[in-house]
């Protein structure tokens, strides 16, 4: 949990510097964000239409391709296998 934090104090500062020299950030645009999603959801097409071609269903297919975890990334508050919470 502490990089993300540490991150989101990052950005914030890097903001009230930005705001105090004038400057507009440099954060990408709405669409470019979509596209990135977009090619997540891509590379994730074949392996679960794989699965789904040799008689799986749709959630076990993501669930065996590890969509989720690709997609989204563990959570700042998701546990570890054996069981502690991850900091």
């Amino acid at each position: 949990m502490k990089p993300y934090v540490y991150s989101l104090l990052t950005g914030i500062l890097a903001g009230v510097v930005y705001h105090t020299i004038g400057v507009n950030s440099p954060a990408p645009p709405t669409i470019a964000l979509a596209g990135l999603l977009g090619m997540l959801a891509g590379e994730q097409i074949l392996p679960v239409a794989r699965r789904m071609m040799s008689g799986i269903k749709l959630k076990a297919a993501w669930r065996e391709a590890k969509c989720s975890q690709h997609m989204f990334g563990s959570l700042p508050c998701a546990k570890l296998p054996d069981g502690s919470a991850k900091d």
